[in-house]
């Protein structure tokens, strides 16, 4: 019924991965497999309710706060999750970097320290230190089963007075790590024993793979808590006020493009179709990366992350080095792909390739990463 395989040129169209990929990566006409951003076209119903909106010819401003958007994030949580949530802790924001940075802001003071499991979403780092916020590293262990959290290294950092907030990436990016119920269940704990406020990032939670599950924070959480994925949860009635007086009062951003509320409330009530769909293409996606690496290089043993389409391959048994390796995929190759190091130290060593895209385009992107391997061995 969708149809994900169409190569769609976004050349032209002010598109951060590929119109500025020299930003980071020094050339310009490179294949990028860089960002979390798909090259698909949007979903039919997402389309269908836009173009009916702008028929209506007038786009002023306009509330998050109404029935329609507020009610679909519940239905949303119920179809998807089976998880009941309160409404009332509904907030909007503008972006998740600006919901995470302002509940930082709102949680800890300059100076104090922000716990993240490393390696990490590399804004994630930019929040904590723009605003004078320590990075508290507790890093995940790979294990022979996939990664995990060492929950003893996190109870440490949780433990210090100093260390005020616990920024979670769940699913965790880059990793793909699905955090259990028990895992997080263990989190909360730790977290109300301490006082550490949680902020989780959940923008990811819709890609999960296989037998796994993602088990939204609003169900094991406890203390202060928020939910986050461009729009949030916040329990807390202080908090939440805090932060809707921040972002109306301090920011002036409380008056949502009416176009974005439109898009968010027909892809959770009408997009569940065209996203399983989706789902199905991206994980062959990411099997096609699987099968094709460990063909050419049987000791990666690459397997498939446990949720989000981004191939976090270690290389490390290779013996290659991580900036030589850059220098051959972007002057040789002409291939844009994240190197690890990205991601924090731990990412030495690493590569995050974005497989949400046709497969077409991905079959370039992988043969060109196995071609400039090959040509450092």
């Amino acid at each position: 019924m969708f149809d994900f395989s169409t190569v769609v040129d976004r050349h032209g169209t002010w598109c951060t991965q590929w119109d500025y990929v020299a930003d980071r990566f020094g050339a310009a006409d490179l294949l990028p497999f860089t960002i979390s951003d798909m090259d698909f076209a949007t979903a039919p119903c997402i389309t269908d309710a836009l173009q009916q909106r702008i028929n209506h010819g007038v786009f002023g401003y306009s509330r998050w706060k109404n029935d329609e958007f507020l009610a679909a994030v519940a239905h949303w949580f119920r179809q998807r999750f089976n998880s009941q949530i309160d409404t009332e802790t509904v907030v909007y924001g503008p972006s998740v970097i600006y919901m995470v940075s302002e509940l930082i802001r709102l949680w800890s003071s300059p100076g104090d320290g922000v716990v993240v499991h490393t390696p990490a979403y590399d804004a994630f780092y930019k929040a904590i230190e723009g605003n004078q916020r320590t990075v508290v590293s507790v890093p995940m262990q790979k294990t022979a089963h996939g990664w995990e959290g060492d929950m003893a290294s996190l109870e440490a950092a949780l433990s210090k007075p100093e260390n005020k907030v616990l920024l979670l990436c769940s699913p965790q990016n880059p990793t793909g790590k699905v955090w259990t119920r028990e895992a997080l269940t263990t989190m909360a704990a730790l977290c109300e024993r301490y006082d550490v406020a949680v902020i989780s990032d959940e923008i990811h939670m819709d890609m999960v793979w296989g037998t796994h599950r993602h088990t939204p924070w609003n169900e094991v959480a406890r203390g202060k808590w928020a939910l986050t994925g461009a729009w949030g949860l916040i329990a807390d009635d202080a908090s939440r006020n805090a932060y809707l007086n921040a972002l109306k009062g301090r920011d002036g951003l409380s008056s949502p493009s009416v176009l974005a509320l439109t898009a968010h409330i027909a892809a959770y009530r009408q997009g569940e179709p065209w996203l399983d769909a989706l789902r199905t293409y991206l994980e062959e996606n990411l099997r096609y990366v699987a099968r094709e690496l460990n063909s050419a290089f049987p000791t990666l043993n690459w397997q498939p992350p446990e949720a989000t389409y981004l191939a976090w391959v270690d290389l490390s048994p290779l013996g290659i080095d991580d900036k030589t390796l850059q220098n051959v995929l972007i002057e040789q190759q002409k291939v844009a792909i994240m190197p690890g190091y990205t991601y924090g130290a731990e990412g030495k060593g690493y590569v995050r390739l974005n497989a949400g895209c046709p497969h077409s385009k991905l079959e370039q992107g992988v043969q060109r990463l196995i071609a400039g391997i090959n040509t450092l061995l």
